[in-house]
């Protein structure tokens, strides 16, 4: 497989992570590459900026400010865990997908795509979820929101322990 990545300056991100050879990309974003069991990757970005991705997730990371730490996700299928050390990490963190923002200032939380929704769950800390356009709803621990196209509003549930372990062990945890 061929290495394609781009490191975009001047611009609204400062680095790209395209499904490529993941330690070719974690090199060029500066974060640290670690495969896991199951072809998960572990990217420890600087900044206190953890993301996990379980095997076959199509995400970027981008550094819209240019402090060479990581500040949003594009999230466009499978699922990712975000982990934001607020101590460390300035000016919040988010994902966006599809149908979905979710973001922090600093904590945990799983986003899956899939199916044609966003799904947000909560391990540590609060999460802001909102459609591009509307209201948000905040998260927290154990809770989660489904987010499909449309327009009505977000329901904010906690999650059964099933479908929470579920979602995290594809994430290794």
């Amino acid at each position: 497989m061929g290495l394609v990545s781009t490191i975009l300056r001047g611009s609204a991100a400062a680095c790209i992570l395209l499904a490529l050879p993941v330690a070719a990309a974690a090199q060029t974003s500066g974060c640290a590459l670690q495969n896991a069991d199951g072809g998960r990757r572990i990217l420890r970005c600087p900044g206190g900026v953890t993301v996990t991705a379980e095997a076959g997730a199509g995400f970027n990371l981008n550094d819209r400010n240019g402090d060479g730490s990581p500040d949003s996700a594009s999230l466009r299928r499978k699922a990712i865990l975000v982990d934001v050390d607020s101590s460390r990490h300035t000016g919040g963190f988010q994902v966006v997908t599809p149908q979905a923002i979710a973001a922090v200032r600093g904590t945990q939380w799983a986003v899956d795509v899939g199916g044609g929704q966003t799904s947000v769950l909560v391990v540590r800390g609060a999460v802001a979820v909102r459609r591009p356009q509307g209201d948000s709803v905040v998260l927290r621990p154990g809770e989660g929101v489904d987010v499909r196209a449309g327009s009505s509003a977000l329901e904010v549930r906690r999650w059964p322990q099933a479908r929470a372990a579920a979602l995290l062990a594809r994430l290794g945890q």
